[in-house]
């Protein structure tokens, strides 16, 4: 016997069950709610831009290759400023309680396409903090590429002052609860279609018929106890 379910069955299903469907919905969004706003950490995020610029004695004079160098130089600066003797530098300098490993982790380097321009940014709970080590890592960095590329083509740009009072970048709570309210409503749905499967209970002529494959040719209908009482007053009243 092939079993089919139809749309109607299936729109029947979720109006029997939206209060279960509703409930898990609401239950992920508070559980979601509640862990963006008490359990994780809030993280800051403040960043330097480092511009990668041969010095010209005449501003005026403008080379293509050399920018074109410069440019390409970029790919090899991204791997430097993040590599274990600058980070190493920014640790000591800061007294930092961490290792060189976590400190990597906290820093991420982006450039714009055929850009001279390097962006520094770091992410850490205390906002002071990120905005520290990403000052004192653009600083070393400009320091130390002297030595390692014999070269004299950076400089840091002048930075806001105002970065330590930023919102958090991560988590947002929002979103969480968002995503945790269609997460919750597809569980919510799935778990009153399994629990519609799983009922075998016959309660309508239509189950009746769905089950045996046989018309219904009557049904005994339930009797109200304050209509039975009445037709029994009413007897007892004519044979009075």
């Amino acid at each position: 016997m092939e079993e089919t379910i139809s749309l109607k069955e299936l729109f029947e299903t979720i109006r029997k069950r939206i209060l279960l469907i509703i409930s898990v919905m609401l239950i992920a969004m508070i559980v979601s709610g509640i862990v963006s706003y008490f359990v994780l950490t809030p993280e800051y995020k403040s960043s330097t831009q480092i511009l990668v610029n041969q010095a010209k004695n005449d501003e005026t004079i403008y080379n293509y290759n050399e920018v074109q160098t410069n440019v390409q130089l970029i790919n090899t600066y991204n791997v430097i400023i993040k590599s274990a003797s600058i980070l190493n530098s920014v640790k000591n300098e800061l007294d930092l309680n961490m290792t060189v490993s976590e400190l990597n982790n906290k820093i991420s380097v982006e450039s714009a396409e055929n850009s001279q321009i390097m962006t520094v940014s770091v992410t850490d709970p205390d906002p002071a903090l990120a905005l520290e080590i990403a000052n004192k890592t653009a600083e070393v960095f400009e320091k130390e590429i002297k030595n390692l590329m014999k070269v004299d083509n950076v400089s840091v740009l002048p930075l806001a002052d105002d970065q330590e009072n930023q919102s958090p970048v991560s988590p947002n709570p929002p979103f969480i609860i968002a995503v945790a309210a269609v997460v919750g409503l597809i569980i919510g749905s799935i778990l009153a279609f399994v629990l519609e499967y799983l009922n075998n209970t016959v309660e309508t002529e239509q189950d009746v018929e769905k089950l045996l494959e046989l018309p219904v040719l009557g049904s005994i209908t339930v009797i109200d106890g304050s209509f039975d009482a009445k037709i029994r007053g009413m007897g007892k009243g004519r044979s009075e």
